[in-house]
């Protein structure tokens, strides 16, 4: 097996499907609370993957492998459903509620962090040789332990990359992104219906994707080099 594709199957699959139930789950549970029972009454407030495979097969398991297979990094998508009549009357809650995805991705990425940091100080990690998405660090353990430091330094670099980089795709104002949802929360109630109407429309919907797209591999390079500086900067 190619040495990319076991790394996209050990650490970027897992950290794709881990990362995008809490996404989704954040979803359910911010509805639940603001009125909005939908997706938690269709079983997708849970950490299990397995409701929100179910919900979008292709999008959670059939797209994962095939890139995970292909590409060497996995690529994928899944939905949390909500009442569009609760989203109508109460077009704020629902922009909290697209606002909760990213804020998990957010909580997974400061996590990571925290103990790549806590790594680096204790002398676990080193910066590695070559940084890259899933190398941020490496092991600084003795050589009987190394294969353990080299698993925990790959596999929270990724948990890092990727949830960074979901808070900040998510988060573009491109519909169907959340963050198309999100703007409503700086406009006035009127104006934040009337955006919303335009947000959920399925053709505007297919641009938004197709310009996100666009603009996303731009995104990697500079987000690498913002967590390089964060991570590895002197306290």
């Amino acid at each position: 097996m190619p040495t990319e594709i076991f790394h996209a199957l050990v650490f970027w699959l897992p950290a794709f499907l881990f990362s995008t139930t809490v996404h989704e789950a954040a979803h359910a549970a911010a509805a639940l609370r603001l009125g909005d029972p939908t997706a938690y009454l269709a079983g997708q407030l849970t950490l299990s993957p397995w409701p929100h495979m179910r919900r979008s097969p292709l999008g959670m398991l059939v797209l994962p492998i095939v890139t995970s297979l292909t590409q060497g990094w996995t690529l994928g998508w899944a939905s949390a459903p909500y009442d569009p009549a609760w989203a109508e009357r109460h077009p704020r809650h629902a922009a909290l509620m697209a606002l909760a995805g990213p804020l998990g991705n957010l909580s997974i990425a400061f996590t990571a962090f925290a103990l790549l940091q806590t790594g680096l100080w204790f002398g676990v990690f080193e910066p590695a040789a070559k940084m890259s998405m899933q190398q941020l660090v490496q092991s600084a353990l003795p050589s009987d332990t190394l294969r353990v430091g080299d698993f925990l330094a790959e596999g929270l670099s990724v948990l890092l990359s990727l949830n960074a980089l979901l808070f900040v795709f998510n988060l573009l104002p491109l519909p169907p992104l959340d963050g198309a949802s999100v703007v409503t929360l700086l406009l006035p109630e009127r104006a934040a219906r009337a955006l919303r109407t335009v947000v959920v429309s399925p053709g505007l919907a297919f641009l938004g994707i197709f310009a996100a797209l666009q603009l996303f591999p731009g995104m990697v390079r500079p987000m690498l080099g913002l967590l390089v500086r964060w991570l590895h900067s002197p306290a």
